[in-house]
């Protein structure tokens, strides 16, 4: 069963990284720290999609993460 948790672990875990990564994409070193000539804005679409897959892939992890440290 603990072999099972981890394979789930690590592919949440490389989706959690693809995920991020992705939503870094297309930031400049400027955006990153903290460049104010870019206005708010709201997310849409894929972006959209992408941060709440971030979040749920986030959430997985920490279950799995838990449920592993639980499970002998």
């Amino acid at each position: 069963m603990k072999d099972v948790i981890l394979v789930v672990q690590t592919l949440v875990s490389v989706g959690l990284i693809v995920s991020i990564l992705l939503q870094a994409q297309g930031t400049g070193l400027g955006r990153t720290f903290g460049d104010s000539a870019h206005e708010y804005r709201s997310k849409r679409g894929v972006e959209k999609l992408l941060y709440r897959v971030t979040i749920i892939l986030t959430a997985l992890f920490l279950v799995t993460s838990v449920v592993n440290l639980l499970v002998k």
